[in-house]
């Protein structure tokens, strides 16, 4: 059975539907965790210690002898995207309670969702159009973009927009897997080697267990909200982003807006933060069924979008090009 090649046909396959089966089990047989126990309680209740260990691989997977051009590309499309999510989330903020929109239309839609839906850019789903539309350089640019994924940088959004309070220690712990792991990558290539290959082994255990932790309808209850906000992630990241790519990063914006999508790894954290401060609690489930949304929506629209700019792009270079040999004629 070609189990595998048919889940890769999925945007973000690997990552939603191990989701999907882990929240059709906890909507229907919400105590199963418990009533096994041992080793299976763990696996579909082991959020946190799957992800630190997904979190030290992927800091291991970095190398920081990349080129000049590729840590460009990337600090450029890394930042303007932190950047873009901390406006959001400070315009936001003014406007909705800190538990979210509890009734309506837009019930779930809170800060938290905002910032988790706009703070990480699928990486994978990055270097795979750049790869094709784009240069070499281009397509190492996500590199970086492994920086983004966890609970840090929604953390610091939340921080310094004053949203939140987390002591120091807290932010020590969220990166210290990830700064262990980069350390010991890049001192051993052996090691950098073993540990980054078990980032994708990472990523279905990971979304089962995440998954233990939604209900089904609240994924229903916000289903065309979760596809408006995905096209509005990539409208409200991707204009920035193209116009950073032009203008600091040396590129044409295709780069910049390949990289307008959310991070498979964006649904784990609102219940990361919620863990952490409990205030959070009443917006994480809504918000990470809205994430969930974003990554497929984000996941399918961004590879159809980028191709299309990228022919654009190529046509009206190609017109200036003749352009300047006729007026050289």
């Amino acid at each position: 059975m070609n189990i595998k090649k048919t889940i890769d046909k999925i945007p973000g396959g690997m990552m939603l539907i191990p989701l999907f089966l882990g929240a059709i089990v906890h909507t229907f047989a919400p105590d199963s965790g418990k009533y096994f126990g041992s080793f299976t309680n763990g696996l579909m209740t082991g959020t946190v210690p799957i992800l630190a260990v997904w979190f030290f691989c992927m800091g291991a997977g970095i190398n920081i002898r990349a080129t000049g051009t590729v840590l460009r590309k990337s600090g450029t499309l890394v930042l303007t995207k932190i950047a873009v999510a901390w406006g959001v989330a400070a315009i936001a903020s003014l406007f909705l309670p800190e538990g979210g929109i509890q009734t309506g239309f837009f019930a779930g839609l809170s800060v938290l969702a905002l910032i988790s839906v706009m703070d990480m850019t699928n990486g994978g789903l990055y270097a795979s159009i750049m790869q094709q539309y784009g240069s070499k350089e281009e397509a190492g640019a996500f590199v970086l973009m492994s920086l983004e994924s966890g609970p840090l940088v929604t953390m610091l959004i939340l921080g310094s927009t004053g949203l939140a309070a987390f002591e120091p220690h807290t932010f020590v712990g969220a990166i210290l897997p990830f700064l262990v792991g980069f350390v010991l990558g890049n001192l051993d290539t052996d090691l950098r080697d073993m540990f980054s290959k078990a980032t994708q082994t990472m990523i279905p255990f990971f979304g089962f267990a995440l998954g233990n932790s939604i209900d089904l309808k609240v994924i229903v209850d916000t289903g065309l909200l979760g596809i408006l906000l995905g096209i509005a992630v990539i409208i409200i990241t991707g204009i920035p982003l193209i116009l950073a790519d032009k203008f600091i990063g040396g590129g044409n914006g295709t780069a910049g807006l390949a990289a307008s999508s959310t991070a498979g790894a964006a649904v784990a954290n609102p219940m990361i933060i919620a863990n952490m401060k409990p205030e959070f609690l009443p917006a994480a489930q809504s918000a990470t069924a809205l994430v969930a949304a974003c990554v497929i929506v984000t996941s399918i629209l961004v590879p159809i979008v980028t191709a299309y700019y990228s022919g654009y792009m190529k046509k009206r270079q190609g017109k200036s090009a003749n352009a300047s040999s006729v007026r050289a004629a």
